[in-house]
């Protein structure tokens, strides 16, 4: 297989991906902003038209938003045409972008019952909650597929079985609940802001919400910091460990950037609540996570690559790819 076309695929995907990256992060902004309601109860049209003629702010923030996913999708389109043009069946760069499409149309199926439901500016029930939830994952989900798309287009046997370990597996599970939480939690602190003229201090905001009274969206703000503080231990000693045990620069410095960047994470977090989560720090908040769970998913891929150099080709505790290889007589 061509060399150039590999690499000019794998710049492509790393590219969708950064693109992506942007997407999200406006995304955050239309719930921050409140603009989730811009066109109104309408999908995939804006009040009733393809563009609106006398469109507020609110409205051009929506409709950018919309806009900027569309070309998520058509991107994803040329991802895929190239990787069929590019790979042959069966090849993990060709199955992951396939997947990485299944992702894009995931994404505007939840965005459409977020629009179409009402789940958008004031709304505070549970099922806002839950899709808000299950979008942060399917996100994840998203930009993990996109990356090992882009991955293991230049990657030396990229057909070589991988040994993922149980540890592993519990840390990209630890790391979405965290995110989903943080959905929550930031859904909280739009409907609910705290500022500095209401607030009693930290004690005040954590008997506020503990109380039985309050809103669950307030209730639950608790949650995210606990269950973050956790699964970012955990991590650095995973981390830790995998740094301990291996010769292979790329997985040194997959952990040095990993443990960056949960460091910074946890402080951003710190500044987010004593801050009263300003919008600005949300989004950054966020950025800050989602390559940081980039940064994880290519931990993982270049450790059970190692482990498998370790354990040596007679090894039978093997994982090929995940849904990646499952999709692979699909494509």
């Amino acid at each position: 297989m061509d060399d150039t076309a590999r690499k000019s695929f794998a710049r492509f995907a790393w590219g969708l991906t950064g693109y992506n990256l942007l997407v999200i992060l406006w995304g955050a902004w239309v719930r921050i902003t409140g603009s989730g309601a811009g066109c109104g109860e309408h999908w995939p049209t804006c009040h009733g038209e393809i563009i609106p003629r006398d469109a507020g702010v609110e409205t051009i923030i929506e409709l950018t938003h919309r806009a900027t996913s569309g070309l998520t999708l058509i991107f994803t389109v040329v991802l895929v045409w190239k990787a069929v043009k590019v790979f042959s069946k069966g090849e993990r760069a060709r199955n992951w972008a396939w997947i990485t499409l299944a992702f894009v149309m995931a994404e505007a199926a939840l965005g459409a019952v977020l629009v179409l439901e009402g789940l958008v500016d004031k709304n505070d029930s549970v099922q806002r909650a839950v899709v808000v939830a299950l979008h942060l994952m399917n996100t994840n989900g998203l930009l993990g597929a996109g990356a090992l798309s882009a991955l293991w287009a230049t990657r030396e046997r990229a057909d070589a079985p991988l040994r993922v370990s149980g540890l592993s597996i519990a840390m990209l599970v630890g790391f979405v609940i965290v995110g989903m939480t943080g959905a929550i939690t930031a859904l909280g602190d739009t409907l609910f802001p705290v500022s500095p003229a209401d607030d009693g201090g930290l004690i005040a905001r954590i008997q506020e919400g503990t109380s039985v009274g309050e809103h669950f969206l307030i209730r639950l703000r608790i949650v995210h910091p606990i269950v973050a503080s956790v699964v970012a231990t955990g991590m650095m000693v995973l981390a830790s460990l995998f740094l301990s045990r291996t010769n292979s620069p790329i997985v040194k410095d997959a952990v040095k950037w990993v443990l960056g960047l949960v460091s910074l994470q946890v402080i951003l977090g710190v500044v987010n609540v004593l801050l009263y989560a300003p919008g600005w720090m949300q989004l950054i908040h966020l950025l800050v996570a989602d390559i940081l769970w980039i940064a994880t998913i290519l931990l993982v891929v270049f450790e059970a690559e190692e482990a498998f150099r370790r354990a040596g080709p007679s090894s039978t505790s093997t994982f090929k790819g995940g849904i990646a290889e499952a999709a692979s007589e699909r494509s």
